[in-house]
Order: C-alpha cells, then sequence, then structure tokens
C-alpha cells in the first residue's frame, strides 16, 4: 500500500501559508474597502462614486478578509443580517473581493466564500444568501450553493444564490428519527397517542410519562440531571393538559456522595413543583443513570396528533432566565428561579383551554417538536420565524433547536385563547397544512424547508 503521494513535501510543513483569512480589524476593514472601490468601481465600473451602503455602517455586519504574509489584503468578503431589523437568522454576504494580482491562482476567492459559511453557520444563522455576479455563479454552485434566481444589482446581471444550512434537519435526525423503527409495532401511547409525551393508562383518567436524563449530565451536572428529571416528565403531563400527582424515581451513581447530589436535586424540584415523589430505586456503585416516571390525571387527554390542515399554530414559552452555565445555546432555564405558584401555573395552562394538539417541546427543539405534532396529524407545518417567541439576543438557531425549559407548542383552529400562563409569552406563529415536514417562513414570504420526517412513527 502506497501512501507517500498522500503527504505533503517536507519542505511545504515549515512554509508559510499563501494567506491567512480572518475578521478585519479597523486597518484591515479600511484596507478591504479601499480594494473594493479599486474593483468595483474603477476597475469594474458596476458603481458610481463609491459602493458604500447601509450594511457597512451595521455594527452587526461581520468581515473577514484575507492577508497574504506580509499582511496586505487581497481579499475580503462582508455578511450580517439582511436589513436594520431583529436579527431572525436571515443573513446576507455580499461585497466579495479579490486583488487583481491573486486572482485564479491562490484560490482566495473560494476560501473567503466557505470562511463566510463556516462563520453564518456558527452565529446560528437559518438562511444565508449572496447577490453574485452572474459570471460568478458556477464558482458558487461548485462550492454547493443553490441558484435561486436572477436579479440585477446596480444595472449588472447577479444570480441569488443560497447555501443550504441542515442544522434544523441535523439536529431533528440525530435526537429523533431513530424512533420509527425502533418502536415498530409497539404503538406507544396507545391508539390515537402514538408518539406522544405521555401514555393513557386503560381503564382510568390516569397518565403516565417517563423520561430518562443524559448519562453524561447526570455524571457531570447531578443536580441539574435531578432537576431536570422533574422538569421534563411535568412537562410532558402539562402537554396532555394533565395535573400532575406523583412521581417515582430510578437513580444510579457511583457512589453516595454522588447520589445525594442527584437527589438534592430532584427532591428541590419535586417541591418546586409541589409534586410528591412516591417512591423509587437506588443503586450504587454503578454508572451515572437517572430515569423518572410521573403520573398525572386528565379526564379527557391533550394529544400530540390532533392537528388538522388549517389550525393555528402556537407557542407559548417562558423567556425568562438564560443558557444553563456550561449549556450555552443547547439548555435554557427558565424554572428553577420560578415560584411554585407559576410553575404550577404554566403546569396547568393547556388543561385550561384542552386545544386540539399539543406536545412540549423537547430535546428535538422547536422546529422538531413541531414536525412531530404535523407527523403525528398526518400534515406538515410551517413556521413564521419573525413570530416565534424568542428571548432578546439569542440566536435564531440555537432557539429552534436548544430544549427551551417550558416551551408548548399547541395547534387548533384559528382564534382560540391563548393558554392561561401568565409568566410565558405566548404567540400564534404558523399554521398546518397539507404535506408533510416543516417549512420556515421568512419576512419576504420564502419559505425554505427545515426538516421532512422526523420520527418515522407516523400519524397518531
Amino acid at each position: 500500500m502506497q501512501i507517500c503521494d498522500t503527504l505533503l513535501p517536507l519542505d511545504a510543513i515549515d512554509r508559510p501559508p499563501a494567506f491567512l483569512i480572518e475578521p478585519a480589524d479597523r486597518a484591515a476593514e479600511r484596507a478591504y474597502r479601499y480594494l473594493r472601490h479599486e474593483v468595483f468601481v474603477e476597475e469594474q465600473g458596476i458603481f458610481g462614486e463609491h459602493d458604500l451602503d447601509e450594511r457597512d455602517e451595521d455594527p452587526r455586519t461581520v468581515v473577514l478578509v484575507a492577508g497574504d504574509p506580509t499582511g496586505r489584503v487581497i481579499g475580503g468578503v462582508r455578511l450580517g443580517p439582511v436589513d436594520g431589523g431583529p436579527d431572525l437568522g436571515w443573513w446576507q454576504g455580499g461585497r466579495l473581493v479579490v486583488a487583481r494580482d491573486a486572482r485564479r491562482t491562490w484560490g482566495v476567492g473560494a476560501a473567503l466564500v466557505r470562511a463566510a459559511c463556516a462563520r453564518a453557520e456558527a452565529e446560528g444563522v437559518l438562511r444565508f444568501e449572496a447577490r453574485v455576479q452572474a459570471r460568478n455563479e458556477v464558482l458558487f454552485r461548485r462550492l454547493g450553493w443553490i441558484p435561486i434566481r436572477s436579479t440585477m444589482v446596480a444595472g449588472t446581471p447577479h444570480v441569488l444564490v443560497r447555501w443550504p444550512i441542515g442544522r434544523l434537519r441535523a439536529h431533528a435526525t440525530t435526537t429523533k428519527s431513530a424512533l420509527g423503527p425502533l418502536l415498530a409495532g409497539l404503538a406507544p401511547g396507545g391508539a390515537g397517542f402514538v408518539g406522544d409525551d405521555g401514555a393513557p393508562v386503560p381503564g382510568s383518567d390516569l397518565v403516565a410519562a417517563c423520561d430518562a436524563i443524559l448519562p453524561s449530565m447526570v455524571n457531570s451536572d447531578p443536580e441539574w440531571a435531578g432537576w431536570c428529571s422533574v422538569l421534563v416528565n411535568v412537562n410532558d403531563l402539562a402537554a396532555m393538559g394533565a395535573t400532575p400527582v406523583g412521581l417515582l424515581d430510578a437513580v444510579g451513581a457511583r457512589d453516595r456522595s454522588h447520589a445525594t447530589r442527584i437527589l438534592a436535586g430532584l427532591r428541590r424540584a419535586a417541591q418546586a413543583w409541589d409534586v410528591p415523589v412516591l417512591g423509587g430505586h437506588t443503586q450504587l456503585g454503578v454508572p451515572a443513570a437517572l430515569s423518572v416516571t410521573a403520573l398525572g390525571r386528565a379526564a379527557h387527554p391533550v394529544p400530540g396528533g390532533g392537528g388538522r390542515p388549517g389550525h393555528a399554530v402556537r407557542l407559548t414559552a417562558d423567556l425568562s432566565g438564560g443558557w444553563r452555565r456550561g449549556y450555552t445555546g443547547r439548555q435554557w432555564d427558565s424554572t428553577s428561579n420560578r415560584s411554585t405558584a407559576d410553575l404550577r401555573a404554566m403546569t396547568g395552562a393547556l388543561a385550561d383551554v384542552r386545544p386540539a394538539a399539543a406536545k412540549d417541546v423537547s430535546m428535538a427543539g422547536i422546529v422538531g417538536t413541531l414536525g412531530m405534532l404535523a407527523e403525528a396529524s398526518g400534515c406538515a407545518a410551517v413556521l413564521d420565524v419573525a413570530a416565534v417567541p424568542r428571548p432578546p439576543g439569542v440566536a435564531t438557531g440555537d432557539w429552534l433547536t436548544c430544549f427551551p425549559g417550558y416551551a408548548m407548542l399547541t395547534a387548533d383552529e384559528p382564534g382560540r385563547p391563548a393558554p392561561p400562563a401568565a409568566t410565558a409569552t405566548s404567540a400564534v406563529c404558523g399554521e398546518l397544512t397539507h404535506g408533510t415536514g416543516v417549512g420556515l417562513r421568512w419576512p419576504d414570504g420564502q419559505i425554505t424547508e427545515a426538516v421532512t420526517v422526523v420520527t418515522g412513527l407516523g400519524r397518531a
């Protein structure tokens, strides 16, 4: 087996890179603007006196520059929100420029485009587009961009292209796609409640729910794991309009100290929600593990699959709090500082209005959970990005994929009242439609595909 051809020459290891891409400081941004003027105004004549616009003055605009080994700026690109309104995760790249003597040989332009894509995704952007000169469409196609339509910029033919960001689909696939094949034939939840957050107990008004906490969290953050074991189960019951009546826990811990910390978090949460721990099982000297079963009562449980095309989609979420330390972008803590009265009010909110369908937002995030609700309802969903309640300063991509503490998605006839969760924010932010999957609707009316099939469990 020969591998020599795949190795770099020895002298290349110490050879300085032909260029380096990095965020621009003030001096580099001035050089980038000068280069833009040199190319777009003087060389190509696309613009008159200058090519500056309002996006250059937006403090959210990011400029990336390519510098040669001497530090000279030989190329650059800018990216940022499409307008001066709230950052919805819809960004636009532009003003890609490469110095005349750096073109065609070093791949500066392609590297800048790739860097812009990576930066956009790191910022939580979910829709990233650019208007590129028609003659550059081939380059963008080769880099994986999708042409959308022809357009004009300053009287010059351009093409609107879109970078395919698969974050939402990948997140839903990672968290839920295995469920359909794994649970085939088990009909979890029973007829009409397949794939629901809890399961009605036949012959009674009881609803049972069970959740396990990630072992890594139980091991590294035991108090928080204990808290979350109650939180997720109470939310599961709340989504079905059930009043919690008791909990059962199963704890595995490496030693007594570890178990004490897990149970301290669980006990504190049970007291906060005023739900008794009825019993359980504890074992020491084993790998970290924690699961909780919750029991509640609901004469007529709210199904997750009761939606129909034409129903309005509503998100009711507690936007207070902040990212849990160590889980930025993944877990939002809106519950640990709430009073028992506030927590119980949110827990009972859906029981008061009994929507046609409801699901609590799980680790699949808002989009993935909406996909599960739509899938169980035998239809598709459209989510209005601008209408989704969201904490200030939180990236759209993070908010739509995180576990948000308390958040309920409901579907019902348009005009139905909001759940009376006084401390939460509630807004209609989409609708169920014919078809499959979830699409994101943007302020310009465009709908981009977010997820297709989530669990594969099918219609409830």
